[in-house]
């Protein structure tokens, strides 16, 4: 038995990038995202911040696209995915990137509801819907 899930919470460092895949015309999204872990070493306080790629398919990616901001609190689940590639010169790149399977607007707001001032009806449950091809 294996296990690849990964749950984050922390805030967008970019506006979410749309496109869409190439013969099925699927919708795609990607932003980065940023995780913060403060700790002390010798009475010293140390931030220490955690970059990741997210990308999201499909219907959640839409709601992605219309929901997140650069800045905005959220919680991310899903799989993480690692791609392998040669550059023109022969060299080999990674690049690992978390699959989101679900997402949840967090933190406090003007409204005081958590989510951001969108009504929780207007974010429906998500199935995982990730291409095989991709």
């Amino acid at each position: 038995m294996s296990l690849n899930k990964i749950m984050l919470i922390g805030n967008l460092g970019s506006d979410p990038e749309m496109r869409y895949l190439p013969g099925s015309g699927k919708p795609v999204v990607s932003f980065r995202m940023a995780t913060n872990r403060r700790y002390k070493v010798e009475g010293e306080v140390r931030d220490e911040v955690e970059w990741f790629s997210i990308v999201a398919f499909g219907r959640l990616a839409e709601i992605c696209q219309e929901f997140l901001k650069k800045g905005k609190q959220v919680y991310v689940g899903g799989r993480m995915r690692t791609h392998n590639w040669l550059d023109q010169q022969g060299a080999k790149h990674y690049k690992t990137e978390v699959i989101a399977e679900e997402m949840r607007l967090i933190g406090s707001r003007p409204n005081g509801n958590g989510n951001g001032g969108v009504k929780e009806e207007t974010l429906p449950e998500m199935e995982p819907d990730t291409p095989s091809e991709f």
